[in-house]
């Protein structure tokens, strides 16, 4: 239901914006801001995004628990998503969401929703046996085909 409606509600926010604010200093400007405003955004986004890449490398290579540099990604990439959008309200949202200390409050907000039981990150599967060795010793040579040229065209071209 809360899709819906702000399916219903983001589009008619940005029309009266557009309205409101084309009226007030003209078309030219108001898409040049749209325009700039996607420009910049692309750009901050893929810098931030970036960083949160570096990140979650970084988390997993020291076996930290990756769920912040994860949701931090995800909203940098939803950030850009909205930030390409043309419109006021989006890019206003967008913009907040890619700075750093709104991502934290929300990332705060939406893990105080969430109940995590456990993190385990693991390079190989458990074996059920530790002495069991599954390596299998073996040589092996290679057999080449003959190679038959007597054969006339395949049929697939035309001569």
């Amino acid at each position: 239901m809360w899709l819906l409606i702000a399916f219903i509600a983001v589009p008619l926010i940005e029309i009266s914006l557009f309205i409101q604010i084309g009226g007030a200093i003209g078309l030219g400007w108001t898409l040049a801001i749209v325009l700039i405003t996607a420009f910049l955004g692309t750009w901050l986004v893929r810098n931030q995004g970036m960083m949160a890449l570096g990140q979650l490398r970084s988390s997993f290579s020291e076996l930290r628990d990756p769920t912040e540099p994860l949701v931090h990604g995800a909203m940098i990439l939803f950030a850009g998503a909205l930030l390409l959008t043309p419109g006021f309200f989006t890019d206003a949202v967008g913009f907040a969401l890619l700075v750093p200390q709104f991502r934290q409050a929300a990332f705060h907000a939406i893990r105080a929703r969430i109940n995590v039981q456990g993190f385990a990150q693991r390079s190989s599967p458990p074996r059920s046996d530790p002495h069991q060795d599954d390596i299998i010793d073996g040589d092996y040579h290679e057999i080449s085909e003959p190679v038959d040229t007597d054969r006339g065209p395949s049929g697939w071209t035309k001569h």
